[in-house]
C-alpha cells in the first residue's frame, strides 16, 4: 500500500522558535528557567485543560495573567515577548501546498481553541490541509491513540497509508503504536528527505 496522506504537527515543525533570546529574557525576569516558562504557558493545570478544550484559550490566558499578577496590558506584552522569536516556515507551507496536489494532507496539533482561527485568518494557510484535528476541539491530546485514529478516519486512510511528522518523540512513538509511518522532525532538510523516501516507496 502506497502513501496516501501526510499529517503534520504545527508547533516545532511548521511554527518554530528560531530565536530564544526573547523567551530567555522573559524567563530571567520571572525567575524561571526556559523550560519552566514554556511549561507555564503551554502546560500545568490550566494549559493542559485548555489543550483538551475543557477551558477556552481566553480563560487560560486569564489564569496565567492572574498568577503573574499583571495588568491586561502587561500580560499582552508578556505574550508578545514569549512569541517574539517564533517564525512560520513559509517554505514548508509552500512544500505542503505542493504535496497537496498529489496527497491528502492533515494538521494534527495539541493546541488551544484559537488555533483554527490563527491558521485561517492570521497565517492564512488553512487551504493546504484537507483536515485540521486540533486537541482543544476534539478533547483528545497526542499521544492518545484515539486522536491518531480520528485523524485517519477524517482523512479516510489506513494507518499504513499515512505519514505523521512531529518534533516530540513521545508523539512519534504514539503514532507508531497505531501503525502510522512516523518521522521525528529535527530540521526541514532531514524531514523532507525522510518523507520523500517514504513517498517514493522506501523507508524513512
Amino acid at each position: 500500500m502506497g502513501i496516501q496522506a501526510v499529517i503534520w504537527d504545527l508547533g516545532g515543525v511548521l511554527l518554530r522558535t528560531e530565536d530564544y533570546a526573547p523567551r530567555r529574557a522573559l524567563a530571567q525576569r520571572y525567575s524561571m528557567t526556559l523550560g519552566e516558562l514554556e511549561d507555564f504557558v503551554y502546560s500545568g493545570e490550566s494549559g493542559d485543560r485548555a489543550q483538551r478544550g475543557e477551558i477556552s484559550v481566553e480563560q487560560h490566558w486569564e489564569n496565567l495573567r492572574a498568577r503573574l499578577g499583571l495588568s491586561p496590558a502587561e500580560f499582552q506584552a508578556f505574550r508578545d515577548q514569549f512569541w517574539g522569536g517564533d517564525r512560520l516556515d513559509t517554505d514548508l507551507v509552500a512544500y505542503i501546498r505542493q504535496l497537496h496536489g498529489d496527497f491528502k494532507t492533515g494538521l494534527l496539533s495539541n493546541a488551544f481553541s484559537d488555533l483554527r482561527r490563527l491558521v485561517a485568518e492570521t497565517w492564512k494557510f488553512a487551504d493546504v490541509f484537507d483536515e485540521m484535528i486540533i486537541s482543544a476541539e476534539v478533547g483528545l491530546v497526542k499521544p492518545d491513540p484515539r486522536i491518531y485514529h480520528l485523524a485517519l478516519d477524517r482523512l479516510g486512510v489506513a494507518p499504513e497509508a499515512a505519514v505523521f511528522i512531529d518534533d516530540f518523540s513521545r508523539n512519534i512513538e504514539g503514532a507508531r503504536r497505531v501503525k502510522l509511518n512516523a518521522i521525528h522532525f529535527k530540521d526541514l532538510q532531514q524531514a523532507r528527505h525522510e518523507l520523500e523516501s517514504l513517498l517514493n516507496g522506501g523507508h524513512p
